[in-house]
């Protein structure tokens, strides 16, 4: 079964309905139908929280939270061993933020593609056939 990882840029453009929302939302309806199964780390959905709590106050960040826990979307909330040997060796050999290193190393730890925009992070990586990227724009 097809495993795919979210970043938060990715989740963001599906909230926000913008371009690549229609991606995301045909994995969404592929995993609530039992095609595919899609997780996060909790790290990246940290992102996607504070970014609302910033720009839309407490209520909208807190509903997002809930909005996700209730769906189709496993959220990873343990920094194991192998996930930080991932994520460090991420963070140690290209220039990405701790954050994208979190995905990266979920996405590699659990042999899944991860659904990203970050061009410009990951892009070399995608390049060194490290890891398989389904991209929203």
């Amino acid at each position: 079964m097809k495993r795919y990882v979210l970043d938060a840029c990715a989740l963001i453009a599906f909230i926000n309905d913008e371009e690549g929302a229609e991606i995301v939302e045909r994995i969404l309806v592929q995993a609530l139908t039992g095609e595919c199964r899609i997780a996060m780390n909790k790290f990246n959905l940290l992102e996607v929280h504070y970014g609302y709590l910033r720009e839309k106050g407490v209520a909208f960040a807190d509903n997002i939270l809930k909005v996700v826990e209730n769906s189709d979307i496993h959220i990873f909330d343990i920094l194991t061993n192998e996930l930080f040997d991932c994520a460090s060796s991420f963070k140690a050999s290209y220039k990405v933020s701790l954050a994208d290193a979190i995905a990266l190393a979920q996405a590699t730890v659990v042999s899944a593609t991860l659904i990203t925009a970050d061009h410009h992070e990951m892009d070399e990586i995608e390049r060194d056939g490290k890891l398989d990227f389904l991209w929203v724009r």
